[in-house]
């Protein structure tokens, strides 16, 4: 197609049996519009039922410059530097893997010492904008702006490479890279997909003035790339399968978090990541990677608007800086044409077993809080003119067994400090040229009172690769307690990120192997293969004392019921006046789901027991406080009564009250008479 302002050009290659291609039909675009400094380009792909199996492990959009023009990259405000040439890469000592070399002969000898690794300049999809090339003589830019990331797979935390020697220009929208294969798009024989990857748009200026100063091209590579997201989505695009902005909807709402050790009532979600994406269980963006996905930050308020959807069936998904796990809204989202919704009941309720008793490290989903080494002296950093993360190094991996040279680290809770004594990989000892043996990691706290019931260690990894992580308790001899079992192909640790895919597992550790006084946590990385074996580092750990814990706390959270129910309870705290506090639960239109609104104590302690439906009954599990926390509480469910009593002033253990026909029994010793529904 051409007219006066525009020019579009359609490579199209339809997919037969006999091909030895891709089974997949693709229409390559390119697009040029009048007065426009540049190019776009966008493709459709497709796969028909019936077509054989077919993995994709990488799509990208890749450009080759003239290195004797291009010697100048700019990824970021801070990576911005000359490179060195293909010929001093050829020149180098290849290192650890074949894509780090050491230039030792090149041909600007102020290179030599340095690393060369096109990892060393990936990014977060969220922060993949804009990357680009400056040519001198005459100064000219080559930018790839990336106006939108809803085509790309992993969500806004998936890395990816952005350019490199060569020199290289990237769009990359699918690959295994700090994810594994679990990111490889795989598709059955009667899978139908279609996808439409782009527009990206290829940007050229030019100064003359950056002859002396490329990064003033940088500059307004930047502002190009903020007018290109203004326009998004863009209007010229002539496939009938690019939805344009009046076919799309929108998605509004507030993110609240309820976490009864953080505040007594629900704070906003601020600063958390909220997104759309194809229907799966919580967290499944991760490694969603054949539909498109849509995500926006919070405000300060926990407000979020996710606009310019196309219309589909979606989760909603988010997660909140400083709380570990993932959210899913209890009802899909259905997006259709024109429409502008406000989603309703956004509550994240933490995994949470009881108070916490201590934790290492921030639950951001990275390692960047813990102790990263200066780099080996055998390696010369690039004098970049601003600050760059520290972990964007070759090599830090190998410091462990200079800082750690006999024994494997210890951590005393209360005494050391995670940004100085916690190394940020857990990795295997070298012991010899290709050989390492396994590391037990040690965590000494101690406790003063045994709380009887089950603790929660909270184990949650920022990357894993080819790794095991065993846990023990007191006896670093005994079976382990639990084992993560083989996990993790992200190779973040060899490829200098500080997160891959996010692991989160909670361990029951029964008060039983637990003592008075300093008890030790044994954390075993038991593989070895190679040097980048392990976890990026034990992004946090929290131990969580059972409930009860504390004095005075009730929840009547998860009521399954046909109707909106009403909750009265009345609860006595040590010695203080009863109180009536009111509970208001909603049932969701998953009936295997329900969202409410918990009951609150003066001190802001809940429990949050669980309730489920079976047979037309009602269970709910409830606990209290063995030091005197509550004198009585009555539940009322659809004219339904069932009064407890505790005695000697608090319940010791949980307990179980089911609403239908039937006795309720005594349980754990909590009870001391049989009642029945009246």
């Amino acid at each position: 197609m051409q007219n006066e302002n525009q020019t579009e050009i359609s490579f199209t290659r339809t997919w037969t049996f006999n091909s030895t291609k891709a089974p997949l039909n693709v229409d390559k675009r390119y697009v040029m519009l009048k007065d426009s400094p540049g190019f776009y380009t966008y493709v459709v792909l497709e796969r028909l039922p019936g077509w054989p199996v077919f993995y994709i492990q990488e799509g990208r959009v890749l450009f080759k410059l003239d290195e004797n023009m291009f010697q100048y990259m700019a990824v970021s405000d801070a990576r911005q530097r000359f490179m060195p040439k293909n010929q001093d890469r050829r020149n180098g000592q290849v290192l650890g893997y074949k894509e780090a070399v050491l230039i030792t002969n090149a041909t600007n000898p102020a290179f030599n010492g340095e690393v060369d690794d096109k990892y060393l300049y990936s990014n977060d999809n969220k922060d993949i904008k804009v990357h680009g090339w400056v040519g001198s003589n005459p100064s000219l830019g080559f930018w790839m702006i990336t106006p939108s990331n809803e085509f790309r797979t992993g969500g806004p935390l998936k890395q990816d490479l952005t350019t490199h020697l060569g020199p290289t220009v990237l769009h990359y929208f699918t690959s295994t890279h700090y994810a594994g294969e679990v990111l490889a798009i795989k598709f059955k024989t009667e899978e139908y997909w279609k996808k439409v990857i782009g527009p990206v748009y290829i940007y050229l200026n030019s100064n003359d003035s950056a002859n002396a100063d490329p990064s003033l091209l940088w500059i307004d590579a930047k502002q190009r790339m903020e007018k290109e997201e203004a326009s998004w989505p863009y209007e010229f695009a002539l496939s009938e399968d690019f939805v344009k902005s009046n076919q799309r909807g929108a998605l509004n709402g507030q993110l609240l978090v309820r976490d009864w050790f953080v505040s007594k009532q629900d704070v906003p979600g601020a600063s958390a990541y909220v997104g759309l994406a194809l229907p799966g269980e919580a967290g499944s963006w991760h490694y969603e990677n054949k539909g498109y996905q849509f995500w926006t930050k919070t405000d300060e308020n926990g407000s979020f608007s996710i606009k310019n959807v196309i219309p589909g069936n979606y989760s909603l998904f988010a997660w909140v800086p400083g709380f570990v796990g993932d959210y899913k809204h209890a009802s899909n989202i259905t997006i259709t044409p024109g429409s502008n919704i406000q989603a309703t009941n956004v509550v994240f309720v933490p995994p949470r077993n009881g108070s916490t008793l201590w934790e290492i490290g921030i639950p951001d989903r990275t390692a960047a809080e813990f102790f990263i080494p200066d780099p080996s002296p055998t390696y010369k950093m690039y004098p970049y003119k601003e600050h760059v993360e520290k972990w964007r190094q070759y090599g830090l991996w190998a410091r462990y067994k200079d800082i750690h040279p006999v024994t494997d680290q210890v951590y005393t809770v209360g005494l050391s400090d995670y940004k100085r004594d916690w190394f940020f990989a857990h990795v295997p000892r070298n012991v010899g040229p290709k050989l390492y043996n396994a590391t037990t990691w040690q965590i000494i706290f101690e406790i003063k009172n045994i709380t009887k019931g089950s603790y929660t260690l909270q184990l949650a990894l920022a990357s894993a690769n080819g790794a095991e992580v065993q846990v023990r308790v007191n006896n670093p001899e005994s079976e382990e307690l639990f084992t993560t079992g083989g996990i993790g192909k992200d190779n973040t640790i060899a490829r200098h990120g500080i997160h891959g895919r996010y692991h989160l597992y909670s361990i029951g550790i029964a008060d039983t192997h637990l003592v008075v006084g300093n008890n030790t946590i044994f954390l075993t990385q038991t593989r070895k293969l190679s040097p980048f074996s392990g976890v990026m580092s034990i992004q946090m750990l929290d131990i969580t004392v059972p409930y009860p814990s504390r004095k005075g706390y009730i929840s009547t959270d998860h009521v399954l019921n046909p109707k909106a129910v009403r909750v009265i309870c009345s609860v006595s705290t040590v010695s203080t006046t009863p109180q009536l506090l009111h509970v208001n639960v909603s049932q969701s239109r998953d009936s295997r789901q329900s969202e409410s609104d918990c009951c609150l104590l003066n001190d802001g302690f809940w429990y949050l027991g669980r309730l489920k439906k079976s047979k037309g009954l009602t269970r709910a599990l409830l606990g209290g406080d063995d030091g005197g926390g509550w004198r009585a509480a009555t539940r009322t469910v659809d004219g339904a009564r069932a009064v407890t009593t505790a005695v000697d002033g608090g319940w010791r253990w949980a307990y179980e009250i089911w609403f239908g026909v039937g006795d309720r029994n005594e349980r754990y010793g909590g009870w001391r008479e049989k009642s029945r529904r009246r």
